[in-house]
């Protein structure tokens, strides 16, 4: 069974950065991602698009965080990473990292357990 394992979480004052990891807990090479992305829920709000890319490196962003984040991704061994700069106190959240990996029975979303990120003085 695949589990995508976060890290990178933790407290931040406002203007940091911080960089998330996203990877199988599978050998790499056993597993067919398609895309990636992450999503973030903070308390009281529905869980929301943060940023996405697929394996032609095409990435989108929700409005909230063009221009400060970046996501990337490292096909040889699956991983993908979300780095944050100048990160606000609305970008407290708990972050969780999504894939689609293809398998011999289809495409099946995959989700990480969630790191959290605290943006505060």
């Amino acid at each position: 069974q695949v589990q995508l394992v976060e890290s990178g979480g933790g407290s931040v004052q406002p203007g940091g950065s911080l960089k998330l990891s996203c990877a199988p807990s599978v050998r790499p090479s056993s597993i067919y991602p398609v895309s990636w992305g992450w999503y973030r829920q903070a308390p009281g709000k529905e869980r929301e698009s943060v940023a996405t890319i697929d394996r032609s490196n095409t990435a989108n962003y929700s409005d909230s965080v063009k221009g400060r984040f970046t996501i990337s991704r490292d096909i040889a061994s699956r991983t993908v990473y979300l780095e944050m700069n100048d990160l606000k106190p609305e970008d407290t959240a708990i972050y969780y990292c999504t894939s689609r990996i293809m398998s011999s029975q289809g495409a099946s979303n995959y989700w990480g357990q969630g790191t959290q990120v605290t943006v505060s003085s």
